[in-house]
């Protein structure tokens, strides 16, 4: 017998630094602050936090827990519900990828706006009282948007960014080519700098006058009416919160995977979840310091002022540190700030993709920097099309479609736990039509609800609610009759209520319990949340956003940005696309998927046993497996069985055991 060893992080803090360094990015830091501003002030951290306790942070534990259950990534995680569920997880990683592509070319444009603040024609130091210059100077000169035509169509190669991406991609590549010990190590710099420089920039922030005026429009506003009268800010928050932490993308599962079976896996959530709210809330005030000094020396009201993404990165927030005495090197810290942010990120998607390509048979046992390799120069080559003098448009055409990828993948996660997992022993239990009427009574009403809200009656919210919960009672009501009629037809010693139990939650407290060994405990609201309320949720959330129209009152699934069909329409739509034809193909043809099946000797769960080991390229039958409490057995290719209390013995550090 040979050992089936997986790498582990070295401590729970390597792991911690790696998670939170992979949700810090960009947004946080760009994006976040100017929302509360956009929706009300402080009022959007009703929204917000709505989102990250009932949305985001169950489904971090969803994607933590099930990676560390399993010791896989997110395509045999979601395979261990239902092999039909392998897609999910496929189209989580693609998704994670298209990302990961733009996000290299982000990330090289600030190394070029780093090199470039070192020159003469630096435009951070330049008298302009709004940094309009500065951000003139980013968009017609780092990204050479200058060039493009009216048609908006690219013209040509920006040679700069092309190495600068290539730059950043080698970076990507040395930083996770050597195994999450290795990146553990490096993210105690990679992301322990950037908390040390976002104090450092608060504290000179708050030291300069006028920040107060600043700090008031950041979160002394709060304007609540923005919560019904402006209906996005429910979506917005959503997305941010997607954004933010890292789920959908396989991330979080990659990296729970590495963790010794036994960590606590809610704390863990928790955890990375408020560090990296915490991160965003700190880095408002630092923002909003600096934009409110800039308000108080130039007289322009701080809402007025670039405040947001691009313009104030590279043009407003740069221009205030290019003010202070030894203004260059606070604009240059400024840009390595921004470097270590985003590459953190870069390291954790690529690690999401590399832990499902190794934990494949076909990979099994191959270097990892050789995969690393493969992921980094396919990444570069991809992201050579944002080198271009359009790379903006492309960039921002792939990212808006990229919200929607989101919010379906993330619906593809809570079903796939929530409703596909133990559905055979549901339907043995229950019947098929009494299940298909449940799931009738909670989904198909809610098409109906929001084709009232956003399409027939915008607006008429009221009518949206009765309409849904008549639907939903009506075939509840005749899930009831059909769970009576199929008690009594089968002769089932079940009761009514036993029944309801196993029609409603049964399957997904199941799930909870038999990977509690594993995860330590997990709250009865998680099961809860992810049956019940977050899918809905998300479709409700998908159909707004889909139907939303542009200012010229197009759909602006489409149309958005005023960009034109081909390429960039095309672009976007195709993003979106491609994402449900990795899920639908798993679902319809699940083999399509068995070469990416776990290897034999790695963890599965069935409807009635978890942790048995199944040959993961087939459909396993409903096997009846003797339940033992607290015990999560791991049955060997040979039919033996190790209990859970064998693997705590080695504290976690290795896998069960396969044949020689």
């Amino acid at each position: 017998m040979t050992e089936l060893k997986r790498e582990q992080w070295s401590s729970r803090l390597a792991f911690y630094f790696a998670a939170i360094g992979a949700a810090v990015g960009f947004g946080n830091v760009w994006r976040f602050p100017a929302l509360s501003v956009t929706y009300g002030g402080g009022a959007f951290f009703i929204p917000y936090l709505l989102a990250l306790f009932f949305i985001g942070i169950p489904i971090l534990i969803l994607e933590i827990g099930f990676g560390q259950f399993f010791q896989t990534g997110d395509v045999n995680v979601f395979g261990g519900f239902h092999p039909r569920m392998r897609g999910v997880g496929v189209a989580s990683v693609a998704a994670g990828f298209m990302l990961v592509v733009y996000y290299s070319m982000l990330i090289a444009w600030v190394v070029h706006a780093f090199f470039d603040s070192f020159g003469s024609d630096d435009p951070w130091g330049h008298p302009d009282t709004n940094g309009t210059v500065a951000v003139e100077y980013f968009v017609g000169e780092i990204i050479g948007a200058k060039t493009l035509g009216d048609d908006g169509r690219p013209t040509r190669m920006v040679w700069a960014n092309v190495g600068c991406a290539a730059l950043v991609w080698t970076m990507c590549f040395l930083g996770t080519a050597f195994g999450v010990q290795w990146v553990g190590r490096i993210t105690y710099f990679t992301m322990g700098l950037p908390i040390v420089l976002l104090f450092v920039f608060l504290i000179r922030g708050l030291t300069l006058e006028g920040y107060q005026d600043g700090i008031k429009e950041y979160i002394g506003v709060w304007d609540l009416s923005v919560l019904t009268e402006q209906g996005d800010v429910w979506s917005t928050a959503v997305s941010q919160i997607f954004f933010s932490i890292g789920v959908t993308f396989g991330i979080m599962t990659a990296f729970g995977s590495y963790c010794p079976r036994g960590d606590p896996v809610t704390i863990n959530a928790f955890v990375i979840a408020l560090s990296n709210s915490m991160f965003s809330f700190i880095s408002g005030f630092a923002v909003f310091a600096a934009l409110g000094h800039l308000s108080h020396t130039s007289g322009i009201p701080v809402t007025e002022l670039p405040y947001a993404g691009f313009s104030l990165v590279f043009g407003t927030w740069p221009v205030v540190l290019g003010t202070l005495p030894g203004g260059e090197h606070w604009v240059r810290l400024l840009f390595f700030d921004l470097f270590l942010l985003g590459i953190d990120s870069a390291f954790a998607f690529n690690e999401a993709i590399s832990t499902v390509i190794l934990d494949t048979k076909f990979f099994q046992g191959t270097a990892k920097w050789k995969v690393h390799f493969g992921i980094s120069f396919c990444g570069f080559l991809l992201s050579l099309m944002y080198a271009t003098d359009a790379g903006l448009n492309f960039l921002d055409i792939i990212d808006f479609y990229i919200n929607f990828v989101m919010l379906i993948v993330g619906f593809f996660e809570c079903f796939a736990a929530g409703w596909v997992y133990g559905i055979e022993k549901t339907v043995a239990k229950c019947g098929a039509p009494a299940v298909g009427a449940y799931m009738t009574a909670n989904f198909a009403g809610l098409f109906i609800a929001c084709g009232i809200w956003f399409g027939v009656d915008e607006g008429a919210v009221w009518k949206g609610i009765i309409a849904l919960l008549v639907w939903y009672n009506v075939f509840l009501g005749i899930s009831v009759v059909l769970l009576q009629n199929f008690i009594k037809s089968s002769g089932e010693e079940l009761s009514l209520s036993e029944g309801l139990w196993a029609l409603t939650f049964e399957n997904i407290f199941d799930l909870k319990e038999r990977i509690r060994p594993v995860t330590q405990n997990i709250p009865g609201i998680w099961c809860i949340l992810i049956k019940q309320f977050i899918p809905h949720i998300l479709i409700i959330l998908f159909i707004n956003l889909a139907q939303s129209e542009t200012d010229e009152g197009l759909p602006i699934f489409g149309n958005y940005g005023g960009y034109a069909d081909k390429p960039y329409q095309v672009m976007g739509i195709l993003t979106f696309v491609v994402v449900v034809f990795c899920f639908t193909l798993g679902f319809v043809l699940p083999q399509a998927y068995a070469p990416l099946a776990l290897p034999p000797g790695h963890f599965a769960l069935t409807p009635d046993g978890a942790g048995d080991e199944q040959p993961a390229e087939q459909e396993q039958p409903v096997k009846e497996v003797e339940e033992v409490e607290d015990t999560l057995n791991v049955e060997e290719t040979k039919g033996e069985k190790l209990s859970e209390d064998n693997l705590s013995e080695n504290d976690g550090q290795q896998g069960p055991t396969i044949e020689a």
